[in-house]
């Protein structure tokens, strides 16, 4: 039986790169400097002042760009909002921390409550009244491919358009407790949050689909899981066009290069996006608007692989295909 494909109906993105309404973004986009700042629109085109005030920075990304991603496909309401996020709300985590340590009596209860995971999804689905299936899935470096293969799921079972996506944020304590750690990031550590519409049909201006989607925790051999991967959905090296990965070690980074240049890709189509997006754990969604505004703007690239080996104990593999016209 053919699979099915997942068709990219919308994406948007809020990070340290000018990503937020600006089609085409890929072929335009530098590496990050090591002082770059977040790059965000006006959130109160998206957001209420009045609720604008009371939330976190990772609230206001994942709304804004949820709600970009609705009016882009003309949607008023998801069947679904999946999110996924590595460490969930970290400054309204570390603000009700804080505030535990030095407040004496009862606490203002509304850091706590907008501390946990699943504050995105929930509040995305109170700025739209949106009352259908709400899921935030947090699995470290592959929480966005699990929130993606919720949603390829979903779709299989006869929902229409889901609002999928990843947010992380940066607090200036990761880098206090890398420090601690004796860990010197090879990137800067960033915050950013990647939408899509995911949705069982193609739009007219649909030109990416999800064809596949496979997290591996402690894969034997990443390499063999890739060629696996790719058997699976009957293609082999040669036939890939973009290769965009992720990851910290040189020694791993060079093996996921050799495997696609030995077969005739040229180096320069073997991307590290963390260059672009900087260090978060769900980087991966960058990844994927990347690919999907690759083919956006250029129509013979076919097949784009996205590996993130952000950790080295997993392996999130991400099969991303053009649309015909």
């Amino acid at each position: 039986m053919e699979k099915s494909v997942y068709y990219i109906s919308a994406a948007s993105t809020i990070s340290h790169q000018p990503t937020f309404g600006n089609a085409g973004f890929s072929k335009s986009i530098c590496a990050l400097e090591a002082d770059s700042s977040l790059i965000t629109p006006d959130f109160k085109a998206f957001i209420d002042a009045g609720l604008l005030r009371r939330m976190s920075k990772i609230l206001r990304m994942s709304v804004a760009c949820a709600k970009d991603c609705l009016a882009q496909s003309h949607l008023e309401q998801p069947d679904a909002i999946i999110v996924g996020t590595g460490l969930g709300c970290l400054h309204d985590t570390e603000k009700f921390l804080n505030t535990s340590l030095t407040v004496e009596g009862l606490l203002p209860p509304t850091s706590f409550i907008q501390s946990t995971h699943n504050t995105m999804a929930g509040q995305i689905s109170l700025s739209i009244s949106n009352h259908g299936y709400n899921m935030t899935h947090t699995q470290n470096t592959l929480s966005f491919e699990h929130a993606l293969l919720d949603a390829m799921m979903l779709l299989d079972d006869g929902e229409a358009s889901i609002l999928v996506g990843a947010a992380d944020e940066y607090i200036e304590i990761l880098t206090e407790i890398a420090g601690e750690l004796n860990v010197r990031p090879a990137r800067q550590l960033t915050s950013a949050a990647s939408f899509f519409i995911v949705s069982n049909a193609p739009e007219s201006d649909t030109v990416a689909c999800v064809k596949d989607c496979w997290p591996i925790a402690f894969p034997e051999s990443k390499t063999s899981a890739i060629n696996d991967f790719l058997q699976r959905n009957e293609l082999n090296a040669a036939e890939v066009d973009y290769v965009l990965f992720a990851s910290l070690l040189p020694e791993q980074s060079g093996e996921l290069v050799d495997l696609f240049t030995s077969a005739g890709m040229s180096g320069e189509r073997c991307i590290d996006y963390l260059a672009f997006s900087g260090i978060y754990p769900t980087a991966a969604a960058f990844g994927m608007h990347y690919a999907a505004d690759l083919m956006r703007t250029d129509r013979s690239i076919r097949n784009i692989l996205i590996v993130n080996a952000l950790r080295s104990e997993n392996l999130g593999l991400t099969l991303i295909q053009s649309v015909e016209a």
